[in-house]
């Protein structure tokens, strides 16, 4: 036997014992002719003293440097009065070491194990395998497997069946670029990576197997972000025979639950919800931080005729919007902090950043102060500072562009702000977020897409009224949302082929390419369909929330960088000859010309 025990778990109540423990070195110390080590595993440190009276252990105990693995074994004793480490969960014992093994030897590391490390991330992720020992680390992938593990209990014990759906599927591209795969044996075509188990979990409710789960794995060939993975897990759920609020309550107790096994908080169910209009006008996100007490306030209406472009064209305009945001005490700012916060929403399109400060708000233009008052009339200011509830020593923000700028733009400085000023209140906010549109204009293409996907159920079920005014029609989709974070999102899904059907073609998709794309769907859905929903956690996103971590990549063992390349492995990479002759494709030389 290698070892009795964990380092981590060899406390008092093993005192007087003999263990045998093994793990890596994560520091010595010669102190007055006696060695001390500290061995750590995932479990925890625990310190192991060498007494130079045991003449060959205490030599071979001279050449250990740290990440050796040894293997030690001795008795285990408390420590000595004053010696004692309050901060460790072995810090009142010590073992006695009377035998050591070199099991290997290590280079120096590329970097310090310690928590916190400012070493670079490339070089981080390049040696992957040696960041993953440290404790910070250890700790992120421990409560990954909690979480998981939770999530799993809570649906099985609600009757979900965990069933896995192919990973080699049909390419079809709608939203994010599936990642593609030739076929050896089908020469000239390719399978698709999925970018959801959406369409299988269909089949699966019209199979009859009612309550289905599963941890999968996800692709899309897509931008990344800070909290994006070409490759990303999701805890998938579908059900038969429910509506929106059955799955809001499955979620809200599943939640419970997580929160309270894995970080022992309590979440207040019911949970708080919010019309998808209503989280854009107050919040300018459709998943907004209810933590942070700052709202957005429309005041176009009252800029209508002003003389003052920058708003009345906004105001006058059904695409644009004028808002303003009242921050507490904000009259404090320096013209520095706001120039800084004028280049921050400029990151959103906003071409400035107009704002008055309220200096006294009893006594009107007078009591304020802002180069925009000479373009405002009096009855417009006193109506912002009304809607505003402005009061003495705040400062009122405005943005007057597009609605679509206005929202990111305004949203982005709200949370900004609330994080600069301390304003963000401590503890978990949930929210669900409903009443999405069904679909969006896409200028680019000049045509409808869907807000989520194009298996969503509307709430009006007339396919022809739905044509007729395709911007009007709302969703039946949830978004979770906790602390601003978009967590899970789902849907009723349609059910019926026709009404599928007509969903696809106000999508551009005509019959001849909706069977080829989605015939197998269309072709299930003829048989019994029962009236089906679900929704998909983005566990990776769920764990970084959790952990508090700023980035997926902290949470994942093996991720990628922000350019979908591992660094540990050095993919993608080339690949011989031999093996595309194989697959049928022969690489084409990008050419270059020169720009002069």
């Amino acid at each position: 036997m290698l070892r009795t025990h964990y380092c981590g778990n060899v406390d008092e109540n093993l005192v007087g014992q003999e263990v045998t423990v093994t793990g890596w070195v994560h520091r010595r110390r010669d102190h007055g002719g006696v060695i001390f080590v500290d061995l750590r595993d995932r479990e925890g440190l625990v310190q192991t003293v060498f007494n130079p009276d045991l003449i060959e252990i205490f030599a071979l105990a001279e050449q250990v440097r740290n990440e050796f693995v040894l293997k030690i074994r001795g008795n285990v004793r408390v420590r000595p009065e004053g010696t004692v480490n309050p901060d460790l969960k072995t810090g009142k014992i010590e073992i006695e070491a009377k035998s050591l093994e070199i099991l290997n030897r290590s280079e120096t590391p590329p970097f310090v194990l310690e928590d916190g490390t400012d070493t670079n991330e490339d070089v981080r992720l390049r040696y992957r395998y040696i960041d993953i020992r440290r404790p910070e680390m250890l700790r992120r992938l421990r409560l990954r497997t909690e979480i998981i593990r939770t999530l799993r209990n809570y649906l099985d014990e609600e009757g979900f069946l965990d069933v896995e759906t192919p990973v080699l599927t049909k390419s079809t591209p709608e939203g994010a670029r599936d990642y593609l795969v030739p076929s050896r044996t089908h020469r000239g075509q390719f399978f698709a990576l999925p970018q959801s188990p959406q369409l299988f979990k269909q089949l699966l409710m019209i199979s009859g197997i009612d309550r289905y789960y599963q941890v999968a794995r996800c692709f899309r060939d897509e931008d990344l972000r800070a909290d994006r993975q070409p490759e990303f897990t999701q805890l998938d759920i579908e059900a038969s025979f429910i509506e929106e609020q059955d799955m809001m309550n499955l979620v809200e107790g599943m939640m419970r639950s997580l929160f309270a096994t894995v970080l022992n908080e309590p979440l207040h169910i019911p949970f708080a919800r919010l019309s998808y209009r209503e989280a854009m006008e107050k919040y300018g996100s459709d998943h907004p931080d209810l933590r942070i007490p700052l709202e957005l306030v429309s005041i176009g209406d009252c800029l209508v005729d002003v003389e003052f472009k920058v708003f009345s064209g906004p105001a006058n305009d059904p695409a644009g919007r004028v808002a303003a945001l009242r921050v507490p005490k904000g009259g404090s700012l320096t013209r520095k902090e706001i120039d800084d916060y004028t280049r921050f929403v400029g990151i959103y399109g906003a071409k400035g950043l107009a704002y008055i400060k309220v200096n006294a708000v009893d006594q009107g233009r007078e009591g304020l102060q802002s180069p925009i008052l000479k373009f405002l009339p009096d009855g417009a200011i006193e109506t912002i500072l009304e809607r505003t509830a402005a009061e003495a020593g705040d400062l009122i923000f405005f943005g007057a562009d597009k609605a679509r700028i206005v929202n990111e733009s305004l949203g982005a400085l709200r949370v900004r702000l609330g994080h600069d000023l301390g304003l963000v209140r401590q503890g978990w906010e949930p929210v669900w977020v409903v009443d999405f549109p069904m679909f969006e204009w896409d200028e680019n293409e000049n045509r409808w897409t869907p807000l989520h996907h194009p298996f969503t159920a509307p709430y009006q079920q007339d396919i022809e009224k739905i044509k007729a005014a395709p911007g009007e029609a709302l969703s039946r989709a949830y978004d979770l949302v906790i602390n601003g974070s978009e967590v899970g999102g789902g849907s009723i899904r349609i059910h019926d082929e026709q009404f599928q059907l007509g969903i696809l073609e106000l999508l551009g998709i005509d019959a001849e390419e909706a069977k080829e794309k989605f015939g197998f769907l269309l072709e299930a859905l003829k048989y019994g369909c029962p009236p089906h929903g679900g929704l998909a956690f983005g566990l990776d996103r769920l764990v970084m929330l959790l952990t508090g971590s700023e980035s997926i990549r902290d949470v994942i063992a093996f991720p990628k960088t922000q350019t979908a390349h591992c660094p540990l492995t050095q993919a993608p990479s080339d690949v011989g000859d031999r093996q595309l002759r194989e697959l049928n494709i022969r690489l084409r030389e990008r050419r270059t010309t020169d720009a002069g």
